[in-house]
C-alpha cells in the first residue's frame, strides 16, 4: 500500500516536471506546438461557414490546386505563431495564442454570415471601430460591459497564466540580439507588404494563387483568416491605374453631353434606406398611397437589383451614384469608398460637377460612418449635409432623423438652387433603417408592425418632398429606389425575392402631356442614373 502511494507520489512529481522535461527541447517542441496549431486551425477553419455552403462553392480548380491552397495557408499561421512566440519566447503559449486567434475570426465569420449571409472580408476590419461606436446599426448591443469583462479575462487571464507557469525558451545568453531577431521574423513581413516593390510582386502572387474574387470560395479554400489577409494584399497592391483607364473605354459618356435642351434641369436621387413594398409578398394592410401614383407618373419603374441584401447600403450607393459594375472595379467593390480619389473621374457627380452642375450629397447619419466624409467630395459632391445640419435629438426623436425632416431639408436644399444652375442631389435617407424595437412607431411592439408603420411615414414624406419639387419652375426628374431588403428576420430569412423597387418620375417642367403610364422593368443599380438620364434627354451618346 505504501510502496504504491510513493509511485502515485513519484508519478505526480514527474508530470508536475513534464514542463520543464518538454522545454528541455525548445526546437522539437515549438516545430510541434505550429504544428498542433495548424491542425487545430484547418479542422476549425470550416466552420466559418455552413456546411450546404461549404458544398455549394467549393474550389473549382482541382486537387492540385487544393494541395497549393493549403500550402498558402502555412505563413500566415506562421506568423501569427511568430508574432506570439515573439511577445513571450514560450512555445505552449504562442500555440494557444494562435489557435485562438484564428478561432475567433471563425467564429466572428459564422456569427457575420448567420446575420447577412456574407462571411469575414478584409474590408469588415476597417469597420471595427464604427461596430463599437454605432452598435445599434450593426445590431452590436451585446458588445456591452459583460462582454468587455469577458474578453479581458480571457485575454489577459490566459496569457498571464501561461506566463506564470510556462518556462521561457530565449537563450540566456544574447537575449536582446535573439528578441529583436524574432520580433523582425514577426513584423518584418506585415511591414514589406506595405513597401511597393515588395506589395506589387506579392500582390500579383497571390492574385494568381487566388484566381477569383469570390468571398464564400475563398473562404472555404483559405479559412477565414487567411481569406482576409489574401483578399488584403490584393486590396493594397491592385494597379487602380489600370482599373480605371479599363473603366475609361467603357464609361464614355462625356462631361459636356449632360446639358439638356430645356432650362436647368434638377436631379433628385432619393435612396431609401432598407426600403421593399411589403405588399410583394402578400402584406395588403400596407397603405402607399404616393408610392402608387408615382409608379403610375414615372417614365421608367419597377424592380431594382440591388449589390447586397440586408445591409452595406455603401455598395449599392456607389454603384448608382458611379454607375460602374462591382465586379469593375475588382477588390475595391467590398468596400469602394476606402479608395474612392481613383474613381472620381468616371463617376457620375463628378462629370456632373465639372459640367457646371451643382452636386450635393445630403445623408442624416454621422458623416464619418462609411468615410463618407472623405469620399464624397472625392467622388464630385460639391456640397454635403450631414447629421450635423438636422436638429435631431435621440432621446427625443428617436435613433434616426425622420423622412418627414429629411424631405424638408431636400425641399429647402432645392428651392436654393440657382435658376440657371443644373443640380444633381442624392439623398440617402435613414429612418427605415432597423432595429425596428419597442418605442419607435407608438404602442407597436411586433417588428413586422412597426416596420410597416415606418414604410408609412415614408410613404408621406415622399408626397411632402414630390408636391413641392413638382411647383419648381424648371425640369425636375425624381428617382426613387430602395437600397436593399431589410434585414426584418422575424418576417421573413432571407427575402424570397430581395429585389427592391425604384421608379424614374418626371415633375414640373419635365412632366410630358402625353405620359401614359409605363410596364413595370427591371434594373440594375448601376443602371437607374443611365436609365435617367436617356428618358430625360440629358446625354447624347451611349454609355457603353
Amino acid at each position: 500500500m505504501r510502496r504504491c502511494r510513493r509511485a502515485r507520489k513519484h508519478e505526480g512529481f514527474r508530470l508536475a516536471l513534464l514542463p520543464v522535461q518538454l522545454h528541455d527541447y525548445p526546437i522539437t517542441l515549438t516545430i510541434c506546438c505550429f504544428i498542433l496549431s495548424c491542425a487545430v486551425i484547418f479542422f476549425t477553419d470550416r466552420f466559418a461557414l455552413p456546411k450546404r455552403e461549404r458544398r455549394a462553392n467549393p474550389s473549382p480548380f482541382g486537387r492540385k490546386q487544393d494541395v497549393i491552397d493549403v500550402l498558402a495557408r502555412l505563413p500566415v499561421i506562421a506568423l501569427v505563431f511568430a508574432g506570439f512566440f515573439a511577445g513571450s519566447w514560450r512555445p505552449l503559449y504562442a500555440a494557444a495564442g494562435t489557435m485562438s486567434f484564428f478561432i475567433i475570426f471563425t467564429g466572428i465569420s459564422r456569427a457575420k454570415f448567420k446575420f447577412i449571409r456574407e462571411p469575414l472580408i478584409f474590408s469588415d476590419i476597417a469597420l471595427v471601430v464604427d461596430v463599437f461606436k454605432y452598435k445599434t446599426i450593426f445590431y452590436a448591443s451585446s458588445l456591452n460591459i459583460v462582454f468587455w469583462t469577458v474578453a479581458f479575462l480571457y485575454v489577459f487571464g490566459v496569457s498571464g497564466l501561461y506566463l506564470y507557469f510556462e518556462p521561457t525558451i530565449l537563450p540566456s545568453s544574447g537575449k536582446a540580439f535573439w528578441i529583436l531577431l524574432m520580433v523582425a521574423v514577426a513584423a518584418g513581413p506585415w511591414l514589406l507588404l506595405f513597401y511597393g516593390p515588395v506589395n506589387r510582386p506579392t500582390a500579383a502572387l497571390v492574385q494568381r494563387l487566388v484566381k477569383v474574387l469570390d468571398v464564400k470560395m475563398n473562404t472555404v479554400r483559405f479559412g477565414t483568416f487567411g481569406s482576409v489577409i489574401f483578399r488584403f494584399i490584393i486590396w493594397l497592391g491592385v494597379k487602380r491605374e489600370k482599373i480605371v483607364a479599363e473603366l475609361s473605354q467603357i464609361v464614355r459618356a462625356a462631361v459636356q453631353d449632360l446639358i439638356g435642351d430645356d432650362g436647368s434641369p434638377l436631379i433628385v436621387v432619393w435612396q431609401s434606406e432598407s426600403f421593399i413594398d411589403m405588399r410583394h409578398f402578400g402584406v395588403d394592410t400596407l397603405k402607399m398611397p404616393t408610392l402608387d401614383r408615382l409608379r403610375r407618373q414615372a417614365a421608367q419603374w419597377g424592380r431594382l437589383s440591388s449589390v447586397f441584401e440586408g445591409g452595406y447600403t455603401l455598395r449599392t450607393e456607389f454603384a448608382v451614384i458611379s454607375g460602374l459594375v462591382p465586379d469593375d472595379i475588382h477588390v475595391d467593390a467590398s468596400y469602394p469608398y476606402l479608395r474612392a480619389s481613383h474613381y472620381s473621374d468616371v463617376v457620375w457627380p463628378g462629370k456632373m460637377k465639372r459640367a457646371g452642375w451643382h452636386t450635393h450629397f445630403i445623408h442624416p447619419y454621422d458623416r464619418t460612418f462609411f468615410l463618407r466624409h472623405k469620399a464624397m467630395p472625392q467622388l464630385g459632391f460639391a456640397e454635403l449635409t450631414m447629421l450635423d445640419g438636422f436638429d435631431h435629438v435621440p432621446s427625443r426623436d428617436g435613433p434616426y432623423v425622420s423622412d418627414e425632416k429629411l424631405a424638408t431639408k431636400v425641399i429647402d436644399a432645392c428651392e436654393k438652387l440657382p435658376e440657371d444652375t443644373s443640380g444633381f442631389v442624392f439623398v440617402a435617407s435613414m429612418a427605415n433603417h432597423g432595429p425596428w424595437e419597442p418605442g419607435r412607431v407608438g404602442d407597436l411592439t411586433n417588428p413586422v408592425e412597426i416596420y410597416l408603420a415606418i414604410l408609412e411615414q415614408s410613404d408621406a414624406a415622399l408626397k411632402q418632398l414630390t408636391d413641392r419639387l413638382d411647383k419648381l419652375d424648371r425640369p425636375v426628374w425624381f428617382v426613387f429606389y430602395g437600397d436593399h431588403a431589410p434585414l426584418l428576420k422575424s418576417f421573413a430569412d432571407p427575402f424570397p425575392d430581395p429585389r427592391t423597387d425604384y421608379f424614374i418620375v418626371p415633375l414640373a417642367k419635365a412632366k410630358s402631356a402625353h405620359h401614359r403610364p409605363a410596364e413595370p422593368q427591371d434594373v440594375a443599380a448601376w443602371d437607374l442614373i443611365e436609365a435617367l438620364l436617356n428618358h430625360a434627354n440629358l446625354k447624347k451618346d451611349t454609355l457603353r
